[in-house]
């Protein structure tokens, strides 16, 4: 089952359409069924309640309004992982020439 805080991208009649965080999962009074809290990633923000079973939580497809559903995990990316190989490709471009420092000057104050 997703946990609060995972970001899920949230497809609507088989098409990608918004991002969302989930807020909170509370049990509803059905069993296997809950209240799920999605902040929508989108502008403006929006929170939103919607019921669902626990399979439609982790994935399965669903219906509102006549329309196909489904949650999918978004999957996190290791920024050491995309460093090291963008530092790789760099090196397999120049291999001979040795790496620069740039130093962050400050600007004076204009008045």
């Amino acid at each position: 089952m997703r946990r609060v805080g995972e970001v899920i991208l949230i497809y609507f009649d088989e098409q990608p359409t918004v991002f969302a965080r989930i807020e909170a999962i509370e049990p509803d009074i059905k069993r296997d069924w809950y209240h799920i809290t999605l902040l929508l990633l989108a502008l403006p923000v929006n929170a939103v309640t919607w019921i669902l079973r626990e399979s439609y939580i982790d994935g399965e497809s669903f219906t509102m309004g006549g329309k196909p559903v489904r949650l999918e995990e978004v999957k996190s990316i290791s920024l050491k992982q995309d460093s090291e190989e963008s530092t790789s490709d760099a090196a397999d471009k120049e291999p001979n020439r040795p790496a620069r420092v740039i130093p962050f000057k400050k600007n004076k104050e204009v008045k």
